[in-house]
């Protein structure tokens, strides 16, 4: 059995156990409650995410087992850790970036994003979204990359928003992804 760190906002809060049985992998979460609401767990790897569900409360702690298929859990590459995301879609589920060389594989995006501050992400399927503040007077940091934003308010502010694919390549349109 594998441990991994559940991480939410860079914070560790609990632990992913993953068991590999067969052509099955099970994985475990038990963490404590980050603040009210509905959470979902997610297992990260180099090169992919997969949601393993809503988390219930069992005994004061947050918990879910599961089992996937391979066919499921190999495009996650080798396993890194564990998050923990609220599970709420809207402007609910946007979360500070954070370090951009943790969310993203692309060193172009890692070093624009690097300085950029008030950036927001969010998973939905198979695209991350990225919304950069913008009021057209300060310097953007994806200039070279403007054309495939939708510019919307997200979280109250005033933001351009960018749904990439797994690869991180843009993906258009981006409608569902604002307020």
């Amino acid at each position: 059995m594998d441990k991994f760190p559940l991480i939410w906002r860079e914070r560790t809060l609990g632990e992913l156990s993953v068991e590999r049985e067969a052509l099955y992998t099970w994985f475990t979460v038990c963490c404590r409650l980050p603040e009210p609401g509905l959470w979902c767990a997610w297992a990260v790897g180099e090169q992919g995410e997969l949601r393993l569900g809503v988390l219930e409360p069992l005994d004061g702690r947050l918990t879910i087992r599961r089992r996937f298929s391979r066919r499921m859990t190999e495009p996650l590459g080798k396993l890194v850790q564990g998050e923990l995301r609220p599970a709420a879609g809207g402007a609910e589920g946007w979360e500070p970036l954070g370090d951009p060389g943790k969310c993203f594989h692309s060193a172009y995006l890692q070093n624009q994003l690097r300085t950029a501050e008030g950036v927001l992400t969010r998973r939905e399927g198979e695209c991350r979204y990225v919304a950069i503040p913008y009021d057209g007077r300060q310097p953007f940091p994806l200039t070279a990359m403007f054309c495939f934003a939708r510019v919307g308010t997200v979280a109250g502010r005033h933001c351009a928003v960018f749904a990439l694919n797994r690869a991180e390549w843009p993906v258009i349109p981006v409608l569902r992804a604002l307020d």
